[in-house]
């Protein structure tokens, strides 16, 4: 349920947050009962929530029951997945369970505010001033009470002005860093009260999305051998040597050994679902949080396997798993369809899209523009787009933006202003004499992404056929690790990186993925205009502005070849027929965006 503002986007086969403006599909219901759509996770709804795609579950008992869903084969990395290496919509899938903000967004690609948590109001537009109110009722799950103090730790972990002397060396390794300049002074408020106000230096469009509520304040303190209020005071001073050694334990102080749950002493939860079980390597099991202060979730277990993709539908066949959601391919849209009443199928857009990112770190030859140039020359784009997508979409096109989706109203007004078709075809001669120019005949491009994947596989495939007769040596580098700490992309051991970006509903979107020396920048990507125009973007409240600079961000990336888009992808999920519940969302968190509400049907 959190889906407050974090960075720019999810990576969907990466550890990392893009969020867009679009509006996605309406709050439509799949699955066995499909009548229920009002309330916001609340017993009462209103005429707004209705749309939101929650069900109205009403004054329910927790069922003791357990379903079991997959979202990909990738291991369950940490309890906290706000760093840059845990931040996945791997990951994401199972914390989002067990952490709560003061919002989260619909099916409709709208943000809601949860009622359970509290409330929020903007008082003033000149500074921009929001008052939140956190909940009486609102506490972790060891009984503490949630408070301000909670709130200005998440203000502190995405302050880059807490640091060790320098920027470039942030005490918090936080996937999300601005707060501390936007938002300066942090939350005004007494540390142990309920009740506190934030005041942007710039307007923001997207404070409602900014994450207020991250990890429990008192266990951070504690960990970190000081008592709650003496952090808050650390972190309002900014006093980065007392904060040091708490500031190490937010680091690492969750991760463990694949398998090893941490203490539930240190990760206690503000969401309806806690920490269970680990096996390493085949599944990770959430359990109802008794001392939840919303409302309960509707299945007391909720497992996370490890499933490969290729495997998902034989394991919905089985029972194995009640819902799954893979990469959507030709084979397993069929598969699905054959299995008739036994299952629902959910389909649509989302705000999630594939691209090809070059790593600009010293001394990589994809620093060289011709040569970027030259492989954007030879990607089959029509050719991925008209085998892998079409046929789950025949509405698909070649993407050719990164801010707004073919499926939005101005997407071909961006697309006009910023880019002129000139990688739509295949040129294979063209790129041959640039690689002759350059004297770079043969050179090797390593495409990393998370593997197994099917579908990027024959991506690489498809590049591979192509470039290799204009004179590259593609290299497929798929890996099981390719995105996790210390992997190939961590070190920067490729030339292409293949994934996707999941969204969210920010309108500053890629700010964290593009501007100089940003969380999400991972392959060292600089250019002055570009930071320009997103700071101008970023700190305005003017549709007409975010429109004129999101056309001259785009077009700096073309002309730069920051990286290619490929396509929007498209939804596919699946979920037994006697499970309810189940609906789509184009938003970062896919399916398990409400499993706190899926229960077997009687």
């Amino acid at each position: 349920m959190r889906l407050q503002r974090v960075s720019k986007a999810v990576a969907v086969g990466a550890a990392l947050a893009l969020a867009l403006s679009a509006c996605a599909p309406g709050g439509g219901d799949t699955g066995a009962d499909a009548s229920k759509d009002a309330g916001a996770g609340s017993s009462n709804g209103s005429a707004e929530a209705a749309n939101s795609g929650k069900a109205d579950l009403g004054d329910i008992k927790t069922a003791e029951d357990n379903i079991n869903v997959t979202v990909g084969a990738v291991e369950f990395i940490s309890y906290n997945g706000f760093t840059p290496n845990t931040y996945s919509t791997y990951n994401s899938a199972v914390v989002d369970r067990m952490f709560s903000g003061f919002t989260y967004t619909g099916t409709d690609g709208k943000l809601y505010p949860n009622e359970d948590m509290g409330s929020y109001e903007k008082i003033s537009d000149d500074p921009l001033t929001i008052k939140y109110t956190i909940s009486e009722e609102a506490k972790w799950s060891d009984g503490t009470p949630i408070t301000v103090a909670d709130s200005i730790l998440a203000w502190g972990v995405q302050n880059l002005n807490l640091n060790e002397g320098s920027k470039d060396k942030p005490l918090f390794n936080s996937v999300s860093v601005d707060l501390g300049d936007t938002v300066p002074e942090g939350p005004q408020g007494d540390w142990d009260g309920k009740e506190f106000t934030v005041e942007f230096t710039e307007p923001d469009p997207d404070w409602a999305l900014q994450s207020w509520l991250l990890h429990p304040a008192h266990v951070v303190a504690e960990e970190g051998g000081l008592s709650t209020e003496e952090l808050v005071t650390a972190i309002r001073e900014g006093d980065s040597k007392k904060l040091k050694k708490a500031a190490k334990f937010w680091n690492e102080g969750w991760m463990t050994d694949p398998g090893t749950l941490p203490d539930e002493k240190i990760a206690p939860v503000s969401g309806p679902y806690k920490l269970g079980s680990w096996k390493a390597g085949e599944s990770v099991t959430l359990v109802a949080n008794e001392n939840y202060y919303g409302t309960p979730p509707a299945t007391k277990e909720l497992t996370f396997r490890f499933i490969e993709d290729a495997s998902m539908v034989q394991a919905l066949q089985n029972k194995d798993v009640d819902v799954i959601n893979p990469q959507p391919t030709v084979d397993t849209l069929a598969q699905l369809e054959n299995l008739g009443d036994a299952v629902a199928i959910q389909k649509g857009d989302t705000l999630t899209w594939e691209h090809l990112d070059f790593n600009f770190a010293e001394g990589n030859a994809m620093t060289n523009l011709e040569l970027r140039k030259a492989f954007a020359m030879c990607v089959p784009r029509q050719q991925i787009v008209d085998n892998l997508v079409k046929p789950l979409n025949p509405e698909a096109v070649v993407m050719n933006a990164r801010e707004v989706f073919p499926f939005q109203e101005n997407y071909q007004e961006v697309v006009d202003a910023a880019y002129d078709g000139r990688y739509d075809e295949v040129d294979i001669e063209g790129a041959k004499k640039i690689l002759e120019e350059q004297d770079a005949v043969g050179t090797e491009v390593r495409i990393g992404y998370s593997a197994p994947n099917e579908r990027r596989a024959n991506e690489v495939a498809a590049i591979k056929s192509s470039c290799d007769e204009a004179g590259f040596k593609i290299s497929d580098e798929g890996s099981s690790d390719f995105f996790s700490p210390n992997g190939a992309q961590d070190r920067g051991d490729y030339e292409v990186a293949l994934f996707a970006w999941a969204g969210s509903g920010q309108i500053t979107s890629g700010q964290n993925i593009y501007a100089t020396g940003k969380p999400q920048n991972f392959g060292q990507y600089s250019n002055e205009e570009v930071d320009a125009a997103w700071n101008t973007l970023a700190t305005s409240l003017d549709p007409a502005v975010h429109a004129e600079q999101t056309k001259k961000i785009e077009k700096l990336l073309w002309d730069d070849l920051f990286g290619i888009p490929v396509f929007a992808h498209p939804g596919l999920s699946a979920s037994g027929s006697d499970i309810q519940n189940v609906r789509h969302t184009a938003a970062q968190d896919q399916i398990v965006w409400n499993a706190e509400q899926w229960v077997r049907a009687e």
